[in-house]
């Protein structure tokens, strides 16, 4: 037994190695399939309608690219635009911290030693901002193998059930299993996908409404981040929070908090765990956990998927009876009632 399990980690480490090393070629492929598995609903409505599968996977890789392009176009108008008056923000900021500092000074608290600046440094920020995007940059300057990947994932997804059904005929084999893994998969991603787009929707509807610059950057910067639960939400507020109180003031600030808030106590506590039920969902250590280690695999772009690879990796598991042990684990405490059945 001992042995085993040394066997085991040994070969996970082996695996993991791999997988860090080869982060310039697997990444872009993760992608690839991100992208494919979002582009499946589309590609098999097509296909339900009598569509041929060439037609129906070329119709879905134009739609693709269109988004991929607007959403490229998007970030980069905003992203220009938003350097471009990164210095003016950081002069009302050191102006707004001066006149907080002398105010303190004259209700006799020794401000001026705490260098408020110095603990949240506008550089440092920028600094980590630029590493974010130098890791997506990596992602575009590989466009041309993403779209690759992706056209061929596309057109095997379109005829795959069918090699399937005629390598496995009269065989052993669960097909059944593994379509129920298929669709689980599915619909984990397209119900993420869309709850993160009614979140990135409303945030930049709000923060429109609220006057603040960018609200299209602060939309599509809610909607990426909502692929990471808790933290994710939490790191997509502060930068329009920020703007807000650098535009406007502390009240309009606590405005822009307040509406984070409330959009994500809806769709995050209410509406997603609703439509994904709870079986679908993560601890909020495992959560964390997996955010770390995909960062520490992939970078920022395992950032971005951490939740959804660890996702689809529970969804596997649990559906083989030596390791569903550790999908339970992997979720969320059982509730009351499925505690007591349990018991019974």
């Amino acid at each position: 037994m001992g042995a085993r399990v040394l066997l085991v980690t040994a070969s996970l480490v082996i695996v993991i190695a791999g997988m860090r090393a080869a982060t310039t070629v697997l990444a872009p492929f993760i992608v690839s399939v991100f992208i494919a598995m979002l582009s499946l609903p589309l590609l098999f409505w097509l296909r339900a309608r009598r569509v041929p599968a060439v037609l129906a996977t070329i119709l879905t890789l134009f739609a693709d690219v269109a988004v991929l392009v607007g959403v490229g176009y998007l970030v980069k108008g905003s992203a220009d635009d938003f350097l471009t008056q990164l210095p003016k923000y950081q002069t009302r900021l050191e102006e707004m911290a001066a006149g907080g500092v002398a105010w303190l000074e004259t209700r006799g608290v020794p401000a001026s030693r705490w260098r408020p600046l110095e603990l949240v440094n506008p550089s440092a920020l920028v600094s980590l901002a630029q590493r974010t995007l130098d890791g997506l940059t990596m992602i575009l300057s590989n466009a041309v193998l993403v779209l690759l990947a992706t056209t061929f994932i596309l057109f095997e997804a379109a005829t795959f059930p069918d090699k399937l059904r005629a390598a496995f005929a009269g065989r052993s084999f669960d097909l059944g299993k593994l379509g129920s893994v298929i669709r689980e998969v599915r619909q984990y991603v397209a119900i993420k996908t869309l709850v993160s787009l009614v979140t990135g929707l409303l945030v930049a509807v709000s923060v429109a409404l609220l006057g603040v610059d960018f609200p299209l950057l602060w939309g599509l910067v809610a909607f990426v981040l909502n692929f990471i639960p808790n933290l994710g939400s939490i790191l997509s507020a502060i930068p329009p929070v920020l703007l807000a109180l650098v535009q406007f003031g502390f009240g309009r600030a606590i405005g822009v908090a307040a509406c984070y808030v409330a959009v994500n106590m809806l769709l995050g506590n209410i509406v997603e765990p609703h439509l994904m039920g709870r079986r679908l969902g993560l601890s909020t250590l495992v959560v964390f956990l997996s955010l770390v280690f995909w960062g520490w695999v992939w970078g920022p772009v395992g950032m971005l998927l951490s939740v959804p690879l660890t996702m689809i990796v529970k969804i596997l598991i649990e559906n083989t009876e030596d390791l569903r042990w550790i999908a339970v684990l992997l979720g969320p405490a059982p509730s009351s009632s499925q505690t007591e059945k349990r018991g019974k």
